[in-house]
């Protein structure tokens, strides 16, 4: 954490002091008046005013300074963009050697984007939402999910059994549940515990 205590004739002028101490804006900083300035009786007695101005988090800095970290010592030179959504902060990872960021069935992605989220809300007092992207692997694999959610729908339907699927995080189950729901001739569940839980599809009449 920076943060640089000032004194100097005014608040403002200490703010600004500070601010330029620390290299860079009065919005990212948090500021704590310690003293007002006084000014004295024909210029005696007079004192300084003293704040102490922190720099603020910066949880996408953070992050991304994470994963080409973590990239860096799988061999894998990394670049990240920074794409921002309605209720979320979307890093999508540029790299000639992306599969192996990616992982199979991108379980190396979903493990970097629950660290990631870690780091990012460490020291955040508002909750940073980050989901990792990597040449639209996202989309790709909601496709993928969709086509297998409406394949063992109809699976589960033709031999009157419940069908599960293999583990995924939450935010492939969702996908599961979303694809399905308008389709109410079979219903969805979660079973199981994190991280080995999974979408169950059965025919209604069961």
């Amino acid at each position: 954490m920076k943060q640089v205590t000032i004194s100097s004739k005014s608040v403002e002028e200490a703010i600004q002091e500070a601010v330029a101490q620390l290299q860079t804006s009065e919005d990212k900083v948090e500021v704590s008046i310690l003293e007002e300035s006084k000014k004295g009786f024909l210029g005696l007695g007079s004192k300084p005013a003293v704040v102490q101005v922190t720099l603020k988090p910066d949880p996408i800095g953070e992050s991304i300074q994470f994963l080409k970290s973590v990239a860096s010592k799988m061999g894998v030179e990394l670049s990240v963009e920074v794409l921002e959504d309605e209720d979320a902060t979307i890093l999508n990872l540029v790299s000639e050697k992306i599969a192996i960021l990616i992982g199979k069935r991108g379980q190396t992605l979903n493990s970097l984007q629950y660290l990631t989220n870690l780091v990012a809300n460490k020291s955040s007092n508002e909750y940073q939402r980050i989901i990792l992207d990597a040449e639209n692997y996202r989309e790709r694999r909601k496709e993928t999910l969709e086509r297998l959610a409406h394949r063992l729908a109809s699976k589960a339907l033709k031999i009157n059994k419940k069908v599960s699927l293999e583990p995924m995080p939450s935010m492939e189950r969702k996908i599961i549940h979303m694809t399905l729901k308008s389709n109410h001739k079979v219903q969805t569940s979660s079973e199981g515990s994190e991280p080995h839980r999974r979408v169950i599809i059965k025919p209604t009449s069961m």
